[in-house]
């Protein structure tokens, strides 16, 4: 078993990371996040884009409730705030991002959110911080994300589908994709890829190459066993170039 420290430095030094996974967690009471050691509450009013950068590009454990996000785009896809019916219309949205009523309604309808009503607050931290300790409030994280380019993200799913092979399915909401990401994951438990979005890269500092898998940590600990079998196979991340022009047989007997 790793530990979640183990986790971290073994996904990074596996994937070549350049920006610290992180873990979420939801907390039914706003007094639990408030006890998490060093916790950090805004001072600003954010998007939640904001927060997970935060956590993973600044390495701040960070507490937030609904008060702390800028509108219900963002805390409805956490479950956070009180259900606003006006909200799944999506009128914000029309003739901005999509071209009628009709469109942005359906659009709301496709994110994947938390159920509203439970949960009060949230933390973001570094993967590594997490004590892994299921008494402590910031002891084992809900999920766990991290972004990654293209082609580390494949070796991970490649991973993932070593042993208990599964297709992967994932859809593109559009704008709002963190609901395809954390959104999905929080929901569902299920590692869930997507493709940053403009809000994520104009609030949250995201990179054009960059993606972002949001997971649970023991979904992490399955791929890193699968990678490690790939590398002894000689499958092993970044993928060397073989040539665009070379005679294919000797690397494609090679690998397959």
């Amino acid at each position: 078993m790793r530990t979640l420290l183990e986790t971290t430095n073994e996904l990074e030094a596996m994937l070549k990371l350049q920006v610290s996974p992180i873990g979420m967690k939801l907390y039914e009471k706003k007094e639990t996040m408030e006890s998490v050691p060093r916790v950090r509450r805004p001072k600003h009013i954010h998007t939640m884009d904001q927060i997970v950068a935060q956590a993973a590009r600044l390495n701040w454990t960070v507490g937030i409730t609904a008060e702390d996000l800028i509108a219900d785009q963002c805390r409805f896809v956490v479950g956070l705030g009180e259900e606003n019916k006006e909200w799944h219309a999506g009128a914000h949205m029309k003739g901005v991002w999509y071209a009628t009523l009709e469109d942005a309604t359906k659009h709301q309808g496709a994110m994947h959110t938390v159920p509203r009503g439970q949960y009060k607050a949230l933390v973001a931290a570094p993967l590594r911080k997490w004590t892994g300790n299921v008494e402590d409030p910031l002891g084992v994280p809900d999920i766990a994300l991290f972004y990654a380019s293209p082609g580390a993200m494949m070796y991970f799913i490649n991973g993932l589908q070593w042993k208990n092979y599964q297709n992967f399915e994932w859809g593109v909401v559009g704008e709002s994709s963190c609901a395809d990401s954390w959104g999905r994951a929080l929901k569902t438990g299920k590692p869930s890829l997507a493709i940053p979005c403009f809000a994520e890269r104009r609030f949250g500092g995201v990179l054009d190459h960059e993606m972002l898998m949001a997971l649970k940590p023991e979904d992490i600990n399955r791929s890193l066993d699968g990678m490690q079998a790939l590398s002894r196979n000689g499958l092993r991340y970044p993928f060397p170039q073989y040539g665009i022009q070379m005679d294919v047989r000797e690397g494609m007997s090679a690998s397959y």
